[in-house]
């Protein structure tokens, strides 16, 4: 399954971003790692959305619960999993 992961963010921007070195830390390993195939903020700057690879439900939740947003409180996550029934090549 692949899963759409939409952040919204809790707190002001000034408290946001000083999570953000850390989120993007955390981002950059679970790219790297092939967990997060994509991720960007939102047009609005209300939170961003992130693309997780081929993976369970639990462990696409595990990511999320690992991201130092969640952790710090500053944002929270949702979920929508799906099965992709077509894919591009290299998916």
């Amino acid at each position: 399954m692949f899963h759409i992961l939409t952040i919204t963010y809790l707190q002001p921007p000034d408290v946001i971003e000083g999570t953000r070195p850390a989120h993007l830390q955390w981002l950059t390993d679970e790219v790297a790692a092939g967990r997060i195939l994509l991720a960007g903020r939102l047009e609005s700057q209300q939170g961003a959305v992130l693309i997780a690879g081929d993976m369970s439900a639990e462990q696409a939740d595990a990511v999320a619960a690992a991201d130092p947003y969640t952790q710090a409180g500053v944002a929270r996550y949702d979920r929508v999993s799906f099965t992709a029934g077509f894919r591009a090549p290299g998916l």
